[in-house]
């Protein structure tokens, strides 16, 4: 189904019946993806004496407990909350779900024993392009990002600079196929993330990071139309399912 949306000045033309899910699945398994030093997540039926809510184990329905981290454990939308003191909740915070991305490709630098995403490079793949939302793979990218332990890892991750970057060119929503935008152990400066909410100045209270996405190599890099679909949890982040629609004019 073809759809044509009115999106700010522009028409734009979608395929409804194609959604490109950059999401990844959470699963009670060790190999879900994870980080940050924490227990796999767990899915497991309510048990009460010797009665298991379980269709196989003889109950009548299947009602199951979900532990699990929306930092660590999978795709997951946040807010400035995520680092004030004042309590911010992505449920309050994010408003609209519909925004003009860009998907783009970067392979990280090395720099002084780290991997990194420079300025440079950002600029380069984005140009002059006016843009709600980034989509940032890295590369080498495989399935193997689905279940990698990041723990103790080093990932690669933004210099200061190429997120300041994006915050001066507009965008208000940016993804990533890592578990941060920051270095794994930076003494908890958070420089990016610091950045990106502005937090010496004016917070950008509807601005939000999507971190754990997982974009298919079938996607090719360019414009896309995305919905940000995110658990309307009472917290900093939550859980969230961002789906791409490419945009045919």
């Amino acid at each position: 189904m073809i759809a044509t949306i009115q999106y700010n000045s522009r028409k734009l033309q979608i395929d409804l019946s194609q959604p490109l899910d950059i999401s990844m699945p959470l699963k009670s398994s060790k190999d879900n993806v994870n980080a940050w030093y924490v227990d796999a997540p767990v899915i497991e039926p309510v048990k009460d004496d010797e009665w298991i809510a379980s269709v196989k184990d003889g109950a009548c329905i299947n009602f199951n407990n979900i532990h699990f981290n929306p930092h660590a454990h999978g795709t997951h939308t946040e807010c400035v909350g995520h680092i004030t003191e004042e309590v911010h909740s992505i449920n309050q915070n994010l408003k609209t779900f519909f925004f003009l991305a860009e998907v783009i490709t970067v392979a990280p630098e090395q720099e002084n024993g780290d991997s990194v995403i420079s300025q440079k490079q950002i600029q380069f793949a984005l140009g002059n392009k006016k843009r709600d939302a980034v989509i940032l793979r890295t590369i080498p990218n495989t399935k193997s990002k689905l279940s990698r332990q990041y723990s103790n890892t080093n990932w690669p991750y933004l210099k200061e600079d190429a997120v300041k970057f994006l915050v001066n060119k507009g965008i208000k929503h940016l993804l990533i196929d890592l578990p941060s935008i920051d270095k794994e152990k930076d003494e908890c400066e958070l420089l990016g993330h610091n950045a990106f909410w502005n937090t010496t100045g004016k917070l950008r209270m509807d601005a939000t990071i999507t971190e754990l996405i997982y974009v298919s190599n079938q996607i090719e890099d360019g414009e896309y139309f995305l919905n940000l679909q995110v658990a309307p949890f009472e917290n900093d982040a939550a859980p969230s399912k961002p789906v791409l629609y490419k945009v045919l004019s």
